[in-house]
């Protein structure tokens, strides 16, 4: 994915790493993979839609092709400023580094707003799969009190420490995929290829599909954020970015093979949850139960992805002096108390929208959010040529404007496809944080909130200079 300099990454103290956590555990590579595998995809499990808007043929094509448009790239600017940058709080310092704090700040309200409307996806991803077989679940008070249980109960465990939610996503990966490789063994003999040639170009709901595209591809920033809780990040995190990308294509594509490939074509059936009613066709009810348990399993561990995304982004915002000095403060288990009730009573908030209501909102702030980090990235390859960077994108400041054409492209095409209420709903969030940003910083004006800025984070000037003085000798 990119090339390793060896160099080390220089701090204000003259540490080689981030920011200190000395007595916590720090996440290994394994834990790292699935992790991102999570925050990212979770298996196939919200795809189902994608061949509901184009049929089997584009949905195919889409989660081969789109990688390389959007996910590659994402992935290679993760990789490259998150080396650069081994501390919490991930694209918020890329872009304030780049941009400034006002500007970091709008990135971290919009990519943490965009990742919890995302984490409300998942308790209604869980019940839609649940609904099938236990149909009190569909609506009504019995939905509510499922969506607090669930939030609660996954919350306490992204209290417990981040080691525990890097291992448990381990176990919920392999527990996710399991049942699809079974699933493709037993429909060999039910395979039609000609199947998965079925197109009407005609007949395509281009936002739906770009929208689920999008919203099953991207996020790979996301880990970003932690960056400052990975043991070894220079080399760790892009080893661990390459192996999820190819765990998350092939989990998103082997499932859509075998499911549009063994079954009759009904695209209007293909919507979340379908997953288990191919199961059922393929093997039978032991099958779609199955599928159904690890639909659960799937939704618990993205869940608890995000919510470690989410919560220490806040905390890494809190050391730039960006949130109040009370966002810094760690559970005796190491992780952010305020960032994960914060993030939790988002997801509560949220969780009443529609499956799709939800994709096209945080599509659309995701969106922005991009736009900015794109602009951040090209921006240090400029301001701090010589700076550190022990992983770096094998390719110069024009390669790298050109390898952003595209995805740029894509960004402007899901905006403009946005309908007219996402588009108000997206804005008004967009304002808030406007006038959020001037208001926090009159607090601490006048004092009223304690703002501090942590003394482990990077100074890119002084590591530029220790660069250029290494190179002279």
């Amino acid at each position: 994915m990119g090339e390793y300099s060896g160099v080390n990454y220089q701090m204000l103290n003259g540490a080689d790493e981030g920011p200190r956590t000395d007595n916590l555990r720090k996440l290994s590579l394994l834990p790292l993979i699935f992790l991102i595998f999570y925050e990212v995809s979770g298996g196939p499990f919200g795809v189902e839609d994608s061949v509901n808007a184009a049929g089997p043929l584009l949905a195919l094509l889409g989660f081969l092709v789109f990688p390389f448009i959007w996910s590659i790239p994402e992935a290679l600017i993760t990789a490259e400023l998150g080396t650069m940058f081994p501390e919490d709080g991930g694209y918020v310092i890329w872009v304030s580094s780049a941009l400034g704090q006002f500007w970091g700040f709008q990135q971290g309200w919009m990519k943490w707003l965009s990742g919890v409307i995302d984490n409300a996806l998942y308790p209604v991803l869980f019940l839609d799969y649940l609904k099938s077989s236990i149909p009190a679940l569909g609506g009504g008070l019995p939905r509510i009190g499922a969506v607090l249980a669930l939030t609660l109960v996954l919350t306490y465990m992204n209290y417990r420490g981040l080691t525990i939610v890097g291992w448990v996503a381990v176990l919920l990966g392999a527990a996710s995929l399991l049942p699809f490789i079974v699933m493709g063994l037993v429909a060999i003999p039910k395979l039609r290829p000609k199947r998965w040639l079925s197109v009407n170009l005609h007949n395509v709901d281009w936002n739906l599909y770009l929208n689920t595209l999008f919203w099953n591809l991207n996020y790979w920033d996301s880990i970003s954020t932690l960056t400052g809780e990975v043991d070894n990040p220079k080399k760790t995190l892009p080893k661990a970015l390459f192996y999820a990308l190819i765990l998350v294509v092939l989990g998103y594509f082997f499932p859509l093979l075998i499911g549009t490939g063994a079954t009759h074509l009904d695209r209007e059936m293909w919507t979340d949850g379908y997953f288990s009613n191919i199961a059922k066709v393929i093997g039978g009810a032991w099958l779609s139960w199955w599928v159904q348990g690890a639909a659960a399993m799937s939704n618990m561990g993205m869940f608890v992805a995000e919510m470690s995304s989410d919560s220490f982004q806040l905390f890494g915002m809190a050391q730039r002096g960006m949130l109040p000095e009370f966002f810094c403060r760690r559970s005796r288990y190491g992780t952010p108390l305020l960032g994960i009730l914060f993030s939790a009573s988002g997801v509560i908030l949220l969780s009443w929208l529609s499956f799709q209501e939800i994709v096209a909102a945080e599509n659309f702030l995701y969106c922005f959010g991009m736009l900015i980090e794109f602009v951040a990235f090209i921006r240090l390859r400029m301001k701090y040529p010589e700076a550190p960077r022990p992983y770096k994108i094998p390719l110069g400041t024009v390669g790298s404007v050109l390898m952003l054409i595209p995805p740029t492209v894509l960004i402007v095409v899901v905006l403009v496809l946005s309908s007219f209420k996402v588009f108000l709903v997206s804005l008004g969030a967009i304002l808030i944080g406007l006038i959020l940003h001037p208001c926090l910083m009159y607090t601490d004006k006048w004092r009223w909130l304690k703002f501090s800025v942590s003394g482990d984070l990077p100074d890119l000037r002084a590591a530029e200079r220790g660069s250029t003085n290494s190179s002279e000798v």
